[in-house]
């Protein structure tokens, strides 16, 4: 049962972000600059991550926002469960520094035994040794790996290995559109760009999503899952169009962007028959 929700809530997920590092069944990292350009986008879209996926599988969840893995990881744990926090650029020392020490990913019971004996219990202190002072606690090249972090520094990407968990497309309007026509019309396009990527990789999908985002830019999801799988763009888009109304009777109002994904992918599209 409890991967059948960790799947509801990548399959959500993916739908807002594409890009996404999965570490296990519950924990991950999203590159939300690929759908934000500042911090305060990039919280608008954590708050919108958290509202679709209490929306699709009435779960919880908690995010941090960083320029790095070790801070978001970090920063994420702050505010369990259910909330998010934002470290912005240039603040990361300063959030990491009255934190302990073995809240430091890579810090083992060995090593903080070591640091603590000699007086670091927080990162801000682990961040302040010198290369002498560094060395003599943690030999080799996990001294300087750690110190970098407790500074905030972290060059790691995101790794994207594995299958796409979804196939989706989307499109930003030039100005708010509120006029059906027009969107239903955006929605079919998106549909069959979807269902090209989905029969040119030889897979289909049950589950199909519209994406709604709005002026303000609060993102809405809304998903349906079908009995068998598909790939045909006019299905697709007769679902999707069904569903961008759904979240506009929800909440009306106009539109700045729209997409159209579908998730729950197989290898093969499943027949149905007529008796």
């Amino acid at each position: 049962l409890y991967r059948q929700y960790s799947r509801g809530v990548w399959d959500t997920v993916g739908e807002i972000v594409p890009r996404i590092e999965r570490t296990g069944i519950d924990e991950g990292y999203l590159d939300l600059g690929t759908v934000a350009t500042d911090f305060t986008r990039a919280r608008a879209v954590a708050s919108a991550i958290q509202t679709a996926i209490r929306a699709t599988t009435s779960l919880t969840c908690s995010l941090g926002v960083g320029t790095s893995k070790v801070v978001c990881k970090i920063a994420s744990d702050r505010r369990k469960p259910g909330g998010v926090t934002v470290v912005p650029p240039g603040t990361e020392a300063r959030f990491l520094a009255p934190l302990a020490v073995r809240l430091l990913p890579g810090v083992g019971p060995r090593t903080e035994t070591r640091l603590r004996g000699a007086g670091v219990d927080t990162m801000g202190a682990l961040a302040a040794l010198s290369d002498p002072d560094l060395k003599a606690l943690v030999p080799g090249s996990l001294g300087p790996l750690l110190r970098d972090r407790a500074r905030g520094g972290d060059s790691r990407d995101l790794e994207l290995g594995g299958e796409a968990v979804s196939v989706s497309a989307e499109d930003t309007f030039a100005r708010d559109v509120s006029e059906r026509a027009v969107l239903h019309e955006e929605v079919r396009r998106l549909a069959e760009l979807v269902s090209e990527r989905l029969r040119s990789s030889g897979r289909s999908g049950r589950t199909v999503t519209a994406k709604l985002r709005y002026g303000d830019f609060s993102i809405r999801t809304r998903s349906t899952t079908l009995a068998a799988a598909v790939d045909e763009a006019d299905v697709i888009g007769t679902v999707a169009c069904s569903l961008l109304d759904r979240g506009l009777r929800d909440r009306p109002g106009a539109l700045r962007l729209v997409g159209v994904g579908v998730s729950g992918l197989s290898p093969y599209r499943q027949l149905t028959l007529d008796g």
